[in-house]
Order: structure tokens, then sequence, then C-alpha cells
């Protein structure tokens, strides 16, 4: 895993970037909110400690900026204690804040704790069986790690179905929970969205499964 330690007093990164090689991160430091910023928007970072007075640009300026492009773990360390510096780091898009002085073993901790909340949250929205792999987030299919190009509703339909495996959903049932409720549009647009997913999903072969049309009722995705 990779971490960025962002702060521009040299022994405090010296520290951090101890323990949190100790824990198994690999470490990048930056001196200053330019560096920190230009680092978190080119490298995919797993983690990131960021201090809030740092020359060029303050630790919340440069989270904010990187909330625009990137849903990284963001951990603001500030010097002061004052209320509206936590609020405020929090509220520009951080996961957690520690206070200077700090032990580096409650860093660490705090470390482990947002990354077990963003790995829960992670497998919230993915859903996997067999060789299967649907994540509602990144809206990525992949079958056999192969991707699968489904549009938006043909993978909340695969969602849908996947995640109630062998429920049979009626063609009404899935058109008032995937459509707007003020659609208009014929039933059978149900049936065409399945017929063009199960043209992409069956371009790779997948034995354990399949989206089954209940004759007269609607449809299932059924597990051998």
């Amino acid at each position: 895993m990779l971490m960025l330690i962002a702060d521009d007093n040299r022994q405090i990164v010296s520290v951090l970037e101890e323990y949190a090689r100790k824990e198994g991160f690999d470490v990048v430091t930056a001196a200053d909110g330019g560096q920190a910023l230009e680092k978190a928007l080119n490298i995919n970072f797993d983690m990131i400690l960021l201090d809030v007075m740092m020359p060029r640009k303050d630790g919340f300026e440069v989270c904010r900026e990187i909330r625009r492009k990137s849903d990284v773990p963001i951990i603001m360390i500030t010097a002061r204690g004052e209320d509206f510096e936590r609020i405020m780091g929090l509220d520009t898009g951080a996961d957690d804040y520690v206070l200077k002085p700090f032990s580096p073993k409650e860093v660490m901790a705090r470390i482990r704790a947002v990354l077990r909340r963003v790995s829960r949250e992670d497998k919230s929205n993915i859903f996997t069986f067999g060789g299967l792999s649907v994540n509602l987030e990144k809206y990525v299919t992949e079958i056999d790690r192969i991707s699968i190009a489904l549009t938006k509703k043909e993978m909340e339909l695969l969602w849908l179905l996947g995640t109630n495996r062998n429920k049979v959903f009626s063609r009404d049932n899935l058109l008032d929970s995937l459509w707007d409720l003020d659609y208009s549009g014929d039933i059978r647009t149900v049936d065409t969205h399945i017929k063009r997913l199960r043209a992409k999903l069956d371009a790779v072969p997948h034995e354990d499964w399949e989206i089954r049309t209940i004759r007269g009722v609607g449809y299932k995705f059924e597990v051998s």
C-alpha cells in the first residue's frame, strides 16, 4: 500500500514515515501544499496524511482539490485544537484528523480504522459470484477478469438480479425499481435491456449462473 505524508516539518515526516513503513506502507513525502497536491493528483495513493499549515497551499485547500478528483482516504494533521479547524477539515472531505503533538501509534491506529471503514464501504458496493464481479461504485463489470462494457442501466439491472439470486422479478418489479416513477415508456423496455445485457454477458462463458426468463412472470439470476 502507498501513503503520502505531507508536512513541512521534516522531523514529523521522518517519525511518521518510520512508523508507516513498519505498518507495511511504501511512503512518498511532500514538504508543501503544492507538492502534496501535484503528487496526490498524479499517483494512486491508498492513504494521505495532510498537515493543515503548509507553505504554498494549506491542507484545507489541498484536501478540497483532491476531493474533486479522488476519494482516497485523507487524515488531516493540525497543530491547534479549535473546533472550527476540525469541522473545516471534515467539511472539505477529510476522513479523520489528529492533533499535534500526537503519538505515532495513535496515528497508525487511526489509519487502520479509516482503512477498515473504507474497505467495508467498498465491499457494500461490490457484488461477486464465481467469476462475476460487479462494482456499482466504479461501474465496472468483469467475468473472469474480462471487462464487460455495460451501460449504467444494464449494470443496475444485473446488480438487482444478482444480489437477489434465484428470486423472480416481474417486469413491473424491475420497471418500478430501476426506472423513474414518472417513466411513461412501454414495459417491453425491460425485455429490451435484458436482451442486450444477456448478449454482452454471454460473450464470456459462465456456466454456474444465468439470467433466466420465467415465462409469463419475469426474470431471475439463476444459480446452477
